[in-house]
């Protein structure tokens, strides 16, 4: 008589390599006299949940064991745990790799999946690169199940939707499309689910930014089209407002999209202040941001022709240029400052304030009184450095900092004609650029939609997803 049994724990067995690997178990057992076998991965299983389960089901005598079916057997004797029944092989080693129990049993075709699983993990502390001075200090982890719990705990609406995909032939990697029923655009939904379903990726070792990847072209525009926050607030905001939320396994921070150009002049802290702080705040963060990209630029076209500058800007001109050229002062230290932010990751924490007192010593007086500088030039390339930290995203700053760097090159090849050619090549970009759900970049100033345009800018007196607005 064939050993169904034998047969399926076999074929587990292969699939799972359990001779190759030390920490992938199958605990034989006895339930009811007959045969069965525990599988789990060492290290995810709950050692307290995992023992009352061993009990109880060592308990069982055969009439309580037998039963139709398994789906029959799972809810007459694991009611607590939430429970599911496979039969597909691959499914089976898929949810085992992924910190489920599965029970197979002479009693049943087919395996039970017990999620008793628990994940290593961290604290839900405040992210360091999003902080505010009011509000929650909570920040978003790398386990998904604790992400879309903490997105669930401040929206309590049914319409809150957590849809679960998987990407990645050898990693597969869950990813939840968070949205409002009602108020996601479905097209985008449906067009976002299609990419993620359809990823030729192999494994995503790198979390949301292999997922971004792939869905987007990157190319050669710098421009992103997708907005990242590790703060639950944010989050829930955005969602509120029709954004979705992308959540990866295994990523810290969460991906809202589709997203405009305007969305980054949004922070946080605007909306732990009263109406009016939070509209001068954003209005000072746009203004200033604007200058990190023209500063430096439009300062080199002015000292280029101190004839056209009024007497009460004569203090913008240079009285002792140095040996360096001046261009190649603001380019070269434009790559200075991003080489001491790259030696800044790989600063042990008990150095980090010997190090930036020693790099502010040698890129100011040392590098003055050298006469590598003057001091102009450090003292302007100082504030474009600090004033790209006014709004949160690294890469819309290194967006604009690529910009720059062409309008200097322009300016200084083509004068104010390379001036003018640099603005206005910026300007066809963004226009060019698209959100992924194909709106303008510019929206919602192109195509204009005033209300949209005014929550952005302003900080106004409502609750955030007050009014629906889509990229």
């Amino acid at each position: 008589m064939k050993d169904v049994y034998q047969e399926e724990k076999q074929q587990l067995d292969a699939l799972l390599r359990l001779d190759s690997s030390f920490d992938l178990t199958a605990k034989e057992m006895i339930i009811g006299g007959k045969r069965a076998a525990l599988y789990f991965v060492d290290g995810f299983a709950k050692d307290e949940m995992m023992e009352k389960v061993m009990e109880f089901l060592l308990k069982l005598t055969p009439e309580q064991a037998d039963q139709p079916d398994a789906e029959a057997f799972a809810r007459q004797n694991i009611s607590y745990l939430e429970t599911a029944v496979l039969e597909d092989r691959d499914a089976l080693a898929t949810a085992i790799l992924s910190g489920q129990l599965c029970l197979l049993s002479e009693w049943y075709r087919g395996g039970i999946l017990i999620d008793a699983r628990t994940y290593p993990v961290r604290g839900v502390s405040e992210p360091e690169d999003d902080r505010v001075l009011r509000g929650a200090r909570d920040g978003f982890v790398e386990t998904l199940v604790f992400n879309t719990a903490l997105i669930r705990r401040r929206i309590r609406d049914p319409r809150l939707t957590m849809e679960i995909l998987q990407a990645g032939s050898s990693s597969r990697t869950d990813i939840v499309l968070c949205y409002m029923a009602g108020r996601a655009d479905e097209a985008f939904l449906q067009k976002l689910r299609q990419k993620i379903q359809q990823l030729p990726a192999e494994a995503l070792p790198l979390g949301q930014q292999s997922l971004a990847e792939n869905i987007t072209r990157f190319g050669l525009n710098p421009f992103p089209r997708i907005r990242y926050t590790e703060r639950p607030d944010a989050a829930a905001a955005s969602v509120l407002e029709g954004s979705v939320a992308v959540i990866v396994d295994n990523s810290p921070s969460v991906m809202l999209l589709p997203v405009s150009i305007f969305d980054f002049t949004q922070d946080t802290n605007d909306y732990y202040f009263p109406p009016l702080v939070g509209s001068y705040l954003r209005l000072v963060r746009g203004v200033v941001f604007l200058l990190t990209i023209f500063f430096t630029p439009l300062w080199y076209l002015l000292i280029r022709h101190p004839e056209v500058l009024p007497p009460w800007l004569g203090f913008l001109v240079i009285s002792e240029p140095g040996e360096l050229p001046v261009i190649c002062q603001l380019l070269v230290l434009e790559f200075v400052i991003d080489g001491l932010k790259l030696a800044s990751l790989n600063t042990p924490a008990a150095l980090s304030n010997s190090f930036s007192v020693v790099g502010a010593l040698v890129l100011g007086d040392f590098a003055v009184k050298a006469g590598w500088f003057v001091p102009e030039v450090v003292l302007y390339m100082a504030f474009v450095a600090i004033a790209n930290f006014t709004q949160p995203s690294f890469e819309l700053g290194y967006a604009f900092k690529l910009f720059r760097v062409l309008l200097l090159i322009f300016t200084a090849l083509f004068d104010v004609w390379g001036f003018a050619a640099g603005i206005l090549l910026l300007a066809l970009t963004l226009l060019c650029t698209r959100t992924l759900s194909g709106r303008c970049y510019l929206y919602p100033l192109i195509p204009f939609d005033g209300r949209a345009l005014s929550r952005l800018l302003l900080r106004l007196p409502d609750r955030p997803g007050g009014g629906k607005r889509k990229a």
